[in-house]
């Protein structure tokens, strides 16, 4: 059986920090959606934001990132930290990880390294996560029929809200062991 995990869930959920520590502890490959624009980005000599905009009217990007992730299906021993992994690794244990608003955009407002996304409040954290939600939910919809939102489309949905990561990461753990077995 191929071991594959992926990882999606609300915005400041967690994803990248648990899929570090199911890394280390799993002695799996990490890939991000993330990583694969950068380097794309590096190829067009553009800055990521540069990138999202060029993508916005070329679809060939949107096409390139969503091979990355479809050729994955052959590979094993892969964590995938994506929005849409799910849905392009179907066989993957999939991953939902939610979290209450409020705490989300606290965790978004509190994280220096997210250099695009500075709020002065709170409140206008939480109202720029609902309206990205939204659009990417719709957006995916569109594309791909993927419906974001519908969350029997996981195996294991974790709310992350009052817990620490390290008990997301064991609380993933035992159930990915667990569906191995199946």
């Amino acid at each position: 059986m191929k071991k594959l995990i992926s990882i999606t869930g609300d915005l400041g959920s967690g994803k990248s920090t648990v899929s570090h520590i199911l890394r280390e502890k799993l002695g799996y490959d990490y890939i991000y959606t993330g990583k694969i624009q950068r380097e794309i980005a590096e190829r067009y000599k553009m800055t990521t934001l540069e990138l999202n905009k060029y993508a916005e009217t070329h679809p060939e990007i949107d096409a390139e990132i969503d091979a990355t992730f479809k050729s994955l299906n052959d590979l094993s021993d892969i964590i995938v930290d994506s929005r849409l992994a799910w849905f392009f690794i179907p066989l993957s244990f999939k991953i939902f990880l939610k979290t209450d608003l409020m705490v989300s955009a606290s965790r978004i407002l509190g994280d220096g390294e997210r250099k695009n996304e500075k709020y002065s409040s709170i409140e206008e954290a939480a109202a720029h996560i609902t309206a990205r939600k939204t659009s990417e939910n719709k957006r995916y919809q569109e594309l791909y029929g993927a419906n974001c939102a519908d969350l029997s489309n996981f195996n294991l949905i974790v709310d992350t809200s009052f817990i620490s990561p390290e008990e997301v990461a064991e609380k993933i753990i035992s159930e990915y062991n667990a569906w191995l077995k199946l």
